[in-house]
């Protein structure tokens, strides 16, 4: 059975900044920590990815895997899934919805949901979860921030 996670953060950027960074899957290694590898292999003519291959080390998980992207005409909504299974997933979803505030910031809501083909412990599981929840906010926002931030 699939676990599901939702968490959201305001980031100091507009919206199509956040986009940038989360779209430039190849620079991943240099701010999430768990990614090892990040390449595109496949794209839609705007130049967008389609399917971005990954390499993750995250300590109690080791995996590769390709997830399929699709992308709001707008980039407010960048979603995912696992095109096959991999050693560690059985199946994988997600998305990015950005919103802009009227300050300039982005709420950004991230939300996951991974079914794994190994049984992991309930506390490994978490421990997992919090690293990919870190990952793909506190380390995005993180990155975004940064100053001379690429984009």
């Amino acid at each position: 059975m699939a676990d599901s996670s939702t968490q959201s953060i305001i980031i100091g950027a507009p919206p199509d900044r956040v986009a940038a960074v989360i779209c430039d899957f190849p620079r991943y290694p240099e701010w999430a920590e768990a990614i090892r590898r990040a390449e595109v292999v496949e794209e839609y003519e705007d130049g967008y990815a389609s399917q971005v291959r990954f390499t993750i080390d995250a300590g109690v998980m080791a995996d590769e895997y390709v997830l399929a992207y699709a992308y709001a005409e707008d980039i407010s909504r960048i979603e995912w899934h696992l095109v096959a299974p991999s050693k560690m997933q059985q199946s994988q979803r997600g998305s990015y919805d950005l919103v802009g505030n009227p300050d300039g910031t982005t709420t950004v809501t991230y939300t996951l949901e991974v079914e794994l083909s190994v049984a992991m412990l309930g506390m490994f599981r978490r421990k997992a979860e919090k690293m990919i929840m870190d990952a793909a906010l506190k380390q995005l926002k993180r990155r975004v921030e940064a100053p001379g931030a690429a984009h």
